[in-house]
């Protein structure tokens, strides 16, 4: 029997509730393959048989006749699929005062370590499934942040592959250049153990047909070494005019330093392309989504199918939060010049990093991932929420140029997780799953 795992905070016929004698019934339903790895599979993922909604209402009649690759993949290899996990509507990508975490199929994720608290990006179900002991590992997707922040602010590990490493197909898509699965853990060797299996080429998306021929995919064969000696680690400086945020990166340093790594200071004068980032993700949303609803077995194929339904069920599917997003890439999709010129940019930040990290002569990148969980806030969504908050973060650039990114927890600040990331070259994810191994033994 699959599931629906997320925590909500109300009761509604297809989900969990929130009482406890509920809640433990609910994960005790199903006592088949215990032998089996019980993984959470993020509701923008194809499981055949299952709903594949986005986390909206629009597509409860999506169900896939086929599994997504990388579920053909798990399920060849000892996983068993326990349930779905809730997401933010359309990851995120539907509003600009969107809630994260919320969505109208599957109402508010709740992160569990303090009341009314953010889960942070799309993936928050996946990672509040792990954070809760439902589960040990779930898979997310990251398109910007919506791994490495809710892996952070609920205090488990995330790894955002390169892009191409893991395949795309059966996935509902915000953008080509930057969308990628990735596992969701409560420790580094699960994380490295379920990307092990859910990496490889597909046929189906050509991004993956770029992993180079001699790449090495046994990436838990080394877990157990000292990783950090003798490595070089660009500092990243977010979060250190902050008391805390300062507190955090010295004992990032102190911990690195003391397994034999060194730390680099380095000055990092990249300027963020957010206006021509979110263009291409604006063009190739309508793109990327339309192929994969005329493709799926939902009745609404086209981004106006969606626009009109959610006009029409406005009271349900946007409560709190409108579209402004979806008319946006409309608009956007039109104008194929500004397209091009967002992908030289992208070319751009990418050689930003390989520049940075051939400079000062780098293994890879550490910092902070993000700031800590925020308040839940339906007047106006997370961005009015984070409004004199801590603000801190890593991770944007590596999400442009399409490169690896791992998060595990490194502290709690009043008592709520923050993280700590590597980030590295392009194809670099083994050695950055080794890294976070070692600091994950020398933090505990």
């Amino acid at each position: 029997m699959y599931k629906f795992l997320t925590f909500l905070v109300f009761s509604c016929s297809l989900f969990l509730a929130a009482t406890p004698d509920e809640f433990n019934a609910f994960i005790n339903i199903d006592n088949t393959s215990n032998s089996k790895i019980k993984i959470g599979i993020k509701d923008n993922i194809d499981v055949k048989g299952v709903a594949t909604t986005a986390g909206s209402i629009a597509l409860m009649d999506n169900y896939p006749s086929d599994d997504a690759f990388i579920i053909s993949k798990l399920k060849a290899s000892n996983f068993h699929i326990y349930g779905k996990t809730n997401l933010s509507e359309w990851a995120n990508f539907r509003s600009f005062n969107s809630v994260s975490g919320w969505s109208s199929y599957g109402g508010q994720t709740i992160n569990p370590y303090g009341e009314n608290k953010n889960p942070c990006g799309s993936s928050s179900g996946s990672a509040v499934a792990v954070a809760s002991g439902m589960i040990n590992v779930a898979i997310g997707t990251e398109t910007n942040g919506s791994i490495s922040c809710p892996a952070s602010v609920n205090g488990i590990v995330g790894m955002k592959p390169s892009v191409g490493l893991v395949s795309r197909s059966g996935i509902v898509p915000i953008s080509s250049s930057q969308d990628t699965a990735g596992p969701m853990g409560n420790t580094v060797s699960i994380v490295a153990k379920t990307l092990e299996v859910i990496a490889g080429a597909d046929p189906k998306d050509k991004a993956t047909a770029t992993i180079p021929e001699n790449f090495n995919f046994n990436f838990t064969s080394d877990l157990d070494r000292n990783s950090l000696k003798d490595k070089r680690f660009g500092l990243l400086s977010s979060g250190s005019e902050d008391a805390e945020g300062a507190r955090l990166l010295n004992k990032i340093i102190q911990i690195i330093e003391d397994s034999g790594g060194e730390i680099i200071q380095i000055e990092d004068n990249r300027v963020y392309p957010g206006d021509e980032e979110f263009f291409l993700l604006l063009y190739e949303f309508k793109r990327d989504l339309e192929s994969y609803l005329n493709n799926s077995n939902t009745s609404y194929k086209t981004l106006n199918d969606l626009i009109d339904f959610n006009n029409k069920n406005a009271d349900l599917v946007m409560p709190y939060f409108k579209q402004e997003i979806f008319e946006a890439s409309i608009e956007a999709s039109g104008d194929h010049n500004k397209y091009q010129d967002s992908l030289k940019m992208l070319k751009e930040v990418k050689k930003g990093i390989d520049l940075l990290i051939e400079q000062y002569e780098l293994d890879a990148f550490v910092g902070l991932t993000r700031n800590p969980a925020w308040d839940i806030n339906y007047e106006g969504g997370d961005s009015v929420a984070m409004e004199n908050q801590r603000s801190w973060g890593n991770g944007g650039y590596a999400a442009i140029a399409g490169y690896p990114h791992i998060t595990l927890p490194l502290d709690k600040v009043d008592g709520l997780p923050v993280g700590v990331s590597f980030i590295g070259s392009k194809w670099s994810d083994k050695e950055l799953l080794e890294y976070a191994a070692t600091f994950e033994r020398e933090n505990n």
